[in-house]
């Protein structure tokens, strides 16, 4: 069974949870009254997190990407899912590296948030796109 969640108090992704994460001590989720902070799908570039509203449906295409073009990120993440429904399409792949980001990473949403964590805390400039539910 896959782990559906992931908690690290030294952050900067401290807990993800189905549908929502707590990055810096902010809160993203969403709720029946709307999103909280950037919902339940964010972009983290640099330390602005910001919500993922490219994304739509279970197949990345280049144009759901283009939040971390042109930022200088040396690695890019993608949290896909808790289940890992979202699939990277052959032409999301060639614009990523085409866009100069020389390394993808793509893994269920809980394996994502340490994999951020870990490269940030190396120094990398990393980038996590993250899908918070399915």
């Amino acid at each position: 069974m896959a782990v559906s969640q992931y908690n690290d108090p030294c952050g900067p992704i401290e807990h993800f949870s189905w549908g929502r994460f707590v990055v810096e001590g902010v809160e993203h989720a969403s709720t029946d009254q709307g999103p909280i902070g950037a919902g339940k799908d964010i972009r983290i570039v640099g330390s602005q997190v910001s919500p993922w509203r490219e994304r739509h449906g279970h197949k990345l295409m280049p144009e759901m990407v283009a939040g971390v073009y042109d930022q200088g990120v040396q690695v890019l993440v993608v949290g896909n899912g808790v289940h890992g429904l979202i699939k990277v399409s052959k032409t999301a792949r060639k614009a990523i590296a085409a866009h100069g980001i020389a390394h993808l990473v793509v893994q269920r949403t809980p394996e994502a948030c340490r994999t951020y964590n870990a490269l940030s805390r190396e120094g990398l400039r990393v980038a996590l796109l993250a899908h918070g539910t399915c």
